[in-house]
């Protein structure tokens, strides 16, 4: 079934009519923001979301490494939804490494591919291993 559908703020001119088409569906609704993009920019848009996407790398191609000034941006990001029942979901370089930071910055569903998928464990042994680790 389909439960969420984003999109990056930067890809609209009318987020806040998007995100209302969107919730018209029956879906939950996000937003993703680039590295670059800062966080108040959706301020005016958080009573008609589900899902805050901070992008932690430039968005393009997998395997690319966590941008470490993006932590205080998820802690923002944290502080400002407070109080709502909007997640922060953090896209981007999550590795063995830091997924505990990003987590205690204040992530709430992560995307680690390249983590996952690679050739150093099977996929399993990768999964059980990230989720040992926050």
């Amino acid at each position: 079934s389909l439960d969420y559908i984003s999109f990056h703020i930067e890809a609209s001119y009318h987020p806040h009519r998007l995100l209302n088409k969107i919730r018209e569906l029956k879906v939950k609704s996000g937003i993703a923001l680039n590295p670059s993009t800062p966080v108040n920019t959706i301020t005016h848009l958080l009573d008609s979301m589900d899902l805050l996407i901070l992008m932690t790398v430039n968005p393009g191609f997998g395997g690319q490494s966590f941008i470490e000034t993006m932590l205080p941006k998820i802690k923002e990001a944290k502080k400002l939804v407070k109080g709502s029942d909007i997640e922060i979901l953090v896209d981007g370089g999550v590795t063995e490494k830091n997924i505990k930071k990003i987590r205690d910055a204040g992530a709430d569903i992560l995307v680690a591919g390249s983590a996952v998928f690679n050739k150093k464990d099977s996929i399993k042994n990768n999964i059980i291993r990230l989720k040992a680790l926050v």
